[in-house]
């Protein structure tokens, strides 16, 4: 058994709505309600084994508060309660707030320290677990190829901004108006090749062990 929590998107802030202007957000209620998901999972009989954050754990304009440090901390401690392990993923909110060089710093770098073997790039969160006989967990980098989080003078960098501006005409590249492939926008992200080849080794290495395998 397990939990599943995503787009805590948490600031000390008032709310607020997204881009459209539709949907109300609730920055600060936001911590409140992980407490309660804390709390629920705590009391679960039988235990549950472990905890995945789907990303977007603070919000964006966290970082223009000056308060992303102290905004993670806030989100860590309470998931820090818990007993059991989380698997964190990276969001587009996590790279507006902090650079890839320092994320796998903080707390949201959740890479066992063994029996874990992901790809060669070690800013690449992407990792593989045994959770329990013939089950493993894959947590996958779904912005190992984007230009959030990357030093502009990167190789990385370069080639996503390339992609970016080949398949997205606008002035704007976070919007997706009038384009064939919507998906090409700059809060998007995508998979490296070299990723993709070790996610297929893994998924070769389950089958042959009669594996189940979640996918994160």
């Amino acid at each position: 058994a397990f939990g599943v929590v995503a787009d805590i998107q948490f600031a000390d802030a008032e709310d607020g709505y997204d881009f459209g202007g539709c949907q109300r957000r609730y920055y600060r209620h936001s911590l409140r309600l992980l407490r309660e998901a804390v709390w629920e999972w705590a009391a679960e009989s039988p235990p549950i084994n472990f905890v995945l954050q789907l990303g977007d754990s603070i919000d964006g304009q966290n970082a223009g508060r000056g308060e992303a440090e102290s905004a993670l901390q806030q989100v860590l401690e309470v998931l820090g309660q818990l007993s059991v392990p989380v698997h964190h993923a990276w969001g587009n909110h996590e790279l507006y707030n902090f650079s890839r060089a320092r994320l796998v710093h903080t707390g949201l770098y959740s890479r066992p320290a063994g029996g874990s073997d992901g790809p060669a790039d070690r800013e690449c969160h992407a990792y593989h677990c045994s959770l329990a006989p013939r089950l493993r967990l894959v947590v996958l980098d779904s912005y190992d190829t984007s230009t959030l989080g990357r030093d502009p003078g990167s190789p990385r960098y370069q080639e996503s901004l390339r992609v970016l501006r080949e398949k997205n005409t606008n002035d704007d590249l976070n919007s997706p108006e009038g384009l064939k492939e919507p998906r090409f926008v700059a809060f998007n992200g995508g998979f490296s090749q070299a990723q993709l080849d070790w996610f297929d080794e893994v998924l070769k290495f389950s089958d042959e062990n009669q594996e189940k395998v979640i996918v994160m």
